[in-house]
């Protein structure tokens, strides 16, 4: 079991960047397929990025391709999603997920959670 803390979340204007991060406790972070997900209000959770065990293989749905990115650093237990150009559609709760096999990126499908942080986009 791994346990998923997110921090990094706030009030930004439209334009604006943010940095996401999520601390991994437990067991081994380098064997988990990590993702984030947003869930906006009355919306269901959507991936906005994943990445592989050792990053080496990402992936962003169009509507966040070219201005978010995921990193990870596993020697640090810490994953990591940086929002460029963020705009009022991206509000939402953020949350990191963890899953041991790359292949889908179905919320369904991540065995574990944090508790999420929000992040508020003004126009």
């Amino acid at each position: 079991q791994v346990q998923l803390v997110e921090s990094g979340g706030g009030l930004v204007q439209a334009g604006g960047s943010l940095r996401l991060s999520c601390a991994a406790s437990g067991r081994t972070f380098s064997a988990y397929v990590m993702g984030w997900f947003r869930q906006a209000p009355g919306k269901e959770r959507d991936l906005v990025a994943a990445i592989s065990w050792s990053g080496g293989r990402t992936y962003y749905p169009d509507s966040v391709k070219g201005r978010f990115t995921i990193s990870r650093d596993n020697a640090k237990n810490t994953l990591y999603l940086q929002m460029n150009s963020l705009k009022p559609e991206d509000t939402a709760v953020y949350y990191c997920a963890a899953r041991p096999d790359w292949g889908t990126f179905e919320s369904t499908m991540y065995n574990y959670w944090g508790q999420g942080t929000q992040v508020t986009v003004s126009s």
